[in-house]
Formats: C-alpha cells, structure tokens, sequence
C-alpha cells in the first residue's frame, strides 16, 4: 500500500474519523454507501452552528 495511503488511515485514526485500527490494513477497501454518508452526516454535526436565534 502506498505511504499517503497509510498517513491518511493514520491521521484518521488519531483524529477519531475512524475507531478501528484495523482499517489501517484495509484503506483499499471500498466503503458501503451508508458509511460514507454517516461519516458526512457527523461531519455535518460538528461544523454547522448548533445555535438558536434570538429574533
């Protein structure tokens, strides 16, 4: 496997995107789209503003 490839599972991992580190042995591998999209949607969590206004 190619070095960015492992420093890419390797920041993910320290990052907490991913839990498991034997993903690490499997980045080649593709991803159902259901992890895809929960990956986004938790994403999507922590970047927008989760605020209400005051008008």
């Amino acid at each position: 496997m190619e070095t960015w490839k492992k420093q890419i599972g390797e920041r993910a991992l320290h990052k907490g995107v991913i839990d498991d580190p034997s993903w690490l042995e499997r980045l080649d591998e593709p991803l159902p789209a259901w992890v895809v999209l929960q990956m986004l949607l938790e994403l999507m969590d922590k970047v927008e503003p989760n605020y209400s206004s005051y008008d």
